[in-house]
This record gives C-alpha cells, sequence and structure tokens, in this order.
C-alpha cells in the first residue's frame, strides 16, 4: 500500500492529513516497499559494520528520525505492515520518560502523531546496534510511561542494523502474567526495503540511506541502482545531512562496496553523478591534496636532519611526521638546513 507523503520541502507537514493504512501480510517474497522496484535475487542482507563506528552510527540513526519524525509512521506502515491511524501532523515529543520513581529513562526519539493538536499514535523509537539485556527491560517501562502521558496507543520501533540483533530485539518481553507482553517492531535490514525508485529516494531520503546501509553490497546492476538512489537522495537534504549520511553508508558497507560506491560517486562521466557527490569530492581531494602537502613538507624536514647527521629521536619524528600544520612544517625546514641539533628546530 502506498504511503502519501509530500514532498520534502514542505516539511513539517502540519496542515495535511495522512492515511497510512496497514499493509496486507505478504506472501510474495518479491514484494516490496510502495514505489520501488521489486527486490532483486541478487540483492541480500548483510549486518552493518557496527564495530567500526558503533556511536557515530547511533547517532546518524537517531538524527534521521530527529530530522523527519514522519518517517516513524511511513516505516510502521511501509515496510512492518503496522495500522497507522490518519493523523495530521507528526512531531518530536520529550525522550525523557521518568515515573514516580527516581529512575530516570530516556527514550532515543519518540514521535507523535496528532489530529488536530490530538495524540493519535506515540512511537518510541530505538536505535539499537548490539544485544542488551538491562535495555531490553527498559522498554516497557518506555512503553507504559509515555502511555500515562497522552493516553494514546503507544508502539515501540527499534532500528537494527545488524539482522543478529535485530532477531534479538524482536522476542517478545514477558512482563507478567496474565498477557502482559511487549512485542517490539523491529526494523532490521531484512525489514529495509530495497530502494531504486529515484521519485521514492526523493520523498523519503532516510529510507534510501537505510536501503544503501542494507543492500549496498549486493551484486550490480542492482547495487547500481541502490546507490542511484542513493544520491538522489542526498541531493534533497541539506548540506550537512549529506555529508552525515554520506559518511555512514561508507563506512558501514564492505570495502569492496565502499570502494565501488566511491567509484561511482566520483566518476565525471556517469549520467547520475550529483552536485552532492562533486562537492563531496571535492572537498575530499582538496582535503587529501593538503594531507599529502603536509606529508612532503614533514618528509623535507627529516630529510634535512638526516642529511646533517643529526640524531632525531623516535618521539620527535613521530612528531614531525604526524604534524599537519603547514606554517609550522616551513619553520622546521628553514630551521633544519642550519640546525646542529634537533632541539634547535623547537626553540
Amino acid at each position: 500500500m502506498p504511503v502519501k507523503a509530500p514532498s520534502r520541502p514542505h516539511l513539517p507537514r502540519s496542515a495535511r492529513t495522512y492515511r497510512l493504512r496497514a499493509v496486507p501480510p505478504r506472501r510474495d517474497p518479491r514484494s516490496c516497499f510502495a514505489g520501488e522496484s521489486v527486490r532483486d535475487p541478487n540483492m541480500s542482507v548483510a549486518a552493518v559494520n557496527v564495530a567500526a563506528m558503533p556511536s557515530h552510527l547511533h547517532e546518524v540513526l537517531v538524527e534521521m528520525f530527529r530530522d523527519r519524525p514522519v518517517l516513524a509512521a511511513e516505516l510502521l506502515a511501509g515496510p512492518l505492515g503496522v495500522a497507522v491511524p490518519t493523523f495530521q501532523r507528526a512531531s518530536l515529543s520529550s525522550g525523557e520518560l521518568t515515573d514516580v520513581a527516581p529512575t530516570e529513562y530516556r527514550a532515543d526519539v519518540v514521535v507523535t502523531l496528532t489530529v488536530e493538536e490530538t495524540p493519535v499514535l506515540a512511537v518510541v523509537v530505538e536505535a539499537q546496534l548490539r544485544t542488551d539485556a538491562r535495555k531490553r527491560r527498559t522498554w516497557p517501562a518506555y512503553v507504559a510511561t509515555l502511555h500515562a502521558r497522552p493516553g494514546c496507543p503507544v508502539l515501540l520501533l527499534v532500528v537494527c542494523p545488524d539482522p543478529a540483533v535485530a532477531a534479538w530485539c524482536a522476542a517478545p518481553i514477558v512482563v507478567g502474567d496474565p498477557g502482559l507482553v511487549l512485542t517490539p517492531l523491529v526494523l532490521g535490514p531484512a525489514q529495509v526495503p530495497i530502494v531504486t525508485d529515484l521519485p521514492l529516494a526523493r520523498r523519503s531520503p532516510e529510507l534510501a540511506v537505510l536501503s544503501a546501509m542494507a543492500h549496498g553490497h549486493g551484486a550490480r546492476p542492482g547495487q547500481t541502482m541502490v546507490f542511484e538512489a542513493l544520491l538522489a537522495a542526498l541531493n534533497v537534504v541539506d548540506h550537512d545531512h549529506a555529508n552525515l549520511y554520506a559518511d555512514v553508508v561508507l563506512a558501514v558497507l564492505p570495502a569492496a562496496a565502499r570502494d565501488y560506491l566511491e567509484a561511482f560517486m566520483s566518476t565525471t562521466t556517469h549520467r547520475y553523478q550529483s552536485d552532492f557527490a562533486r562537492r563531496y569530492f571535492d572537498q575530499g581531494e582538496a582535503s587529501g591534496a593538503a594531507k599529502g602537502e603536509a606529508r612532503g613538507e614533514a618528509r623535507a624536514v627529516l630529510a634535512f636532519l638526516d642529511a646533517r647527521g643529526i640524531e632525531v629521536p623516535d618521539d620527535v619524528r613521530e612528531e614531525i611526521a604526524s604534524c599537519s600544520d603547514l606554517d609550522q612544517l616551513d619553520t622546521w625546514i628553514r630551521r633544519a638546513a642550519t640546525a646542529s641539533k634537533v632541539q634547535e628546530l623547537f626553540e
């Protein structure tokens, strides 16, 4: 069932009414989220490399919902097939879920869907990168405390880049009898649709970013189509978010997929090359050129010292080699040309 969302420039879309209905259970494994192509059989689901950048990845996932709260409703009604009530506005609510006891609970994101300022659904969004039994025990408290605040139904949406963690998070949490059980709604790599439709990527850029993270490692041509959708998405978000999303996608992809994406983004002949890609790699090239110049200057300092037979301790050699201040390196070069001992560089 299509999820109708207005174009991004009209956020926060407070004057629009959303009719997000549940998607019937899918019997066709090739079915997918409304608007994008069917899944390529050569595409598969991979675990995101969360070990490399856990804090940064967590913050980027949380930022997606903070920047665009309606994403929670789109994911619930789309790939997760949840019946979401008609609403006019999706807005952030306080993530501090403190009860009468002194313990304070803080959810990653709380999104409230409203009609004429009346809450119709609240969604606790948690980004979970690894198993944590203590965290699972707090989720029922999140839901119960939030339910007591606006008095509307509450759902728990857990976003997990790793399939094993997603399976662990999806297990029901038995709070007590009779029937007091919380079943988290989990969006793992298997639930993230493969976004290859460019208009869909522009309407929901965060979904295209999640798609690239989950499916960007697949075989071509499906991989190319996923990356084309990613670039289309990065072109409609602001510059800071585009850089942030590109960085996290490049960081979590396997090395081969990362190399292919970098080549895909940097080529000047590809018809889908975007303004963002040019900016992103122009910045990278400028930064790389500056670093290369600094390394050359540092080698020159050390070469002068070696040629003059001046002993350079390992810690000093490391300090010179790692210096990126071109003015400082220029000063050292001049001093190295006449120095009789290494200490004279720092006088």
